[in-house]
């Protein structure tokens, strides 16, 4: 998998999207940041719920919107993980204050990574979601090469 631009995913359906997140899920391990990015309603939150289903092996996971409380975490098989919405932080120092040095030993869910200034790690696995024709999705991976291909 080329890093310069990335791979190019067309999600036709919701399912693709949670198809995708297990796969992502399936390889995740500690340490590990995945940060998503694109508009609302683009599937950000589809794939980290979905990710997080796949990753305790439970479909009907609540998985509720980290909108308004910032960050949820969870206990998983494998790992912990924290599914964080930045969007309405301003920046690095707030990410900070959320204890964000306590969680990169975990692995992260980072919607609206932009909020994470020069945070954002080098090695994470970055995908940027895109609204597609009617109900499909489109995503940009880029990082984890060696573990996509």
């Amino acid at each position: 998998m080329a890093q310069t631009g990335g791979v190019r995913l067309d999600l036709p359906t919701l399912a693709d999207t949670e198809a995708l997140a297990a796969r992502i899920a399936a390889i995740a391990r500690p340490g590990d940041a995945i940060l998503l990015s694109g508009p609302l309603g683009a599937g950000k939150s589809a794939f980290a719920r979905a990710f997080l289903r796949a990753a305790c092996g439970n479909p009907a996971l609540e998985v509720p919107s980290p909108s308004y409380t910032l960050v949820q975490s969870y206990e998983l098989p494998g790992f912990r993980a924290h599914h964080m919405d930045l969007w309405r932080l301003d920046g690095p120092e707030s990410v900070l204050e959320l204890g964000w040095d306590d969680m990169t030993d975990d692995v992260v869910l980072v919607e609206w990574p932009d909020r994470l200034g020069d945070l954002q790690p080098a090695d994470a696995l970055r995908i940027s979601f895109a609204h597609g024709e009617g109900a499909a999705r489109l995503a940009t991976l880029s990082g984890w090469a060696e573990r996509l291909a």
